[in-house]
């Protein structure tokens, strides 16, 4: 169960604290998100509904607490504190960090960056809507010589966007939903916008990797595909990232006691991943399956 209710708020409306922000993990070892051996920063607070999100603690940016039934004692009286819980069945998702603190924990991970070609990665939620400490944090990084880089769906103002964009090395840029209507009401995305950020950022010089959830019902069809590549093709850009759908976010939201509108969808078949492959590769793309 979930003590507290996800907060809706928009790239609009972002935080704009510098000297601290709200994560929700670090996830140190990860080989996707970018090249080499990775450290992801996930931020907290996302402006979107994706119906597919695998990580629905991300969303709200406000702190949450939650209940590990399996850990539970069944004390009573119950006290409902993550702080004083005996057993650690109450815990908080969520927490404040400092630009030092964060810097000092991603950067335990060196030995790994410098060995693998890898480095940090900015994710979510969406990292944008604490543009102003991430702008700082990668600015930091870049000290070190640490590949760095973003995870976004551009869904914000161009002056938080760019600050960011130019910190990093590589931006992964999801384009999901292609039609205006539909990503609008499916998952609050203003796409015109998105659409006019990438473009700025390829325009700048900015190293930007296209990726696209591959959603049964949603993205994996070809309209949406045909879609993708029409606005791709001429940016120059010939790199694209095809990202299968999964049900690993499921026992999320069971923690969170939220209801997995996804729970009977059926992931891609390897086919149906080929045949969007193809259409790509047709065009000339160079395809990566996952991130």
């Amino acid at each position: 169960m979930t003590l507290s209710v996800a907060q809706h708020i928009s790239c609009d409306e972002v935080e704009t604290r510098a000297n601290a922000a709200r994560i929700f993990n670090i996830q140190r070892y990860s080989l996707n998100d970018g090249r080499g051996i990775r450290t992801v920063v996930f931020f907290k607070g996302c402006p979107h509904r994706c119906p597919w999100c695998a990580n629905p603690e991300s969303i709200s940016p406000k702190i949450e607490t939650v209940r590990r039934v399996s850990k539970c004692l069944h004390c009573s009286p119950c006290l409902r504190d993550a702080n004083e819980c005996p057993s650690g069945a109450f815990e908080h998702i969520g927490r404040d960090v400092t630009l030092d603190v964060l810097e000092r924990e991603v950067m335990k991970d060196d030995v790994f960056f410098r060995s693998s070609g890898g480095g940090v990665t900015l994710s979510g939620g969406e990292v944008l809507m604490q543009a102003p400490f991430a702008t700082l944090l990668l600015q930091r990084l870049r000290r070190y010589g640490v590949h760095t880089a973003i995870e976004t769906a551009g869904d914000a103002p161009l002056s938080r966007l760019l600050p960011l964009a130019h910190q990093r090395d590589e931006v992964l840029f999801d384009l999901k939903i292609m039609d205006t209507e539909q990503a609008r009401s499916v998952v609050a995305m203003n796409l015109p916008r998105v659409l006019d950020n990438f473009m700025q950022l390829v325009a700048d010089g900015v190293n930007v990797i296209p990726r696209v959830p591959l959603i049964p019902g949603f993205t994996l069809n070809e309209t949406n595909m045909a879609r993708v590549l029409a606005f791709l093709l001429p940016s120059g850009i010939r790199q694209l990232h095809l990202l299968p759908f999964h049900q690993y976010g499921e026992p999320k939201y069971r923690l969170l006691g939220q209801e997995w509108g996804m729970r009977q969808v059926v992931p891609p078949t390897e086919s149906e991943v080929a045949a969007m492959r193809q259409m790509a590769e047709r065009e000339g793309f160079h395809v990566t399956v996952g991130g």
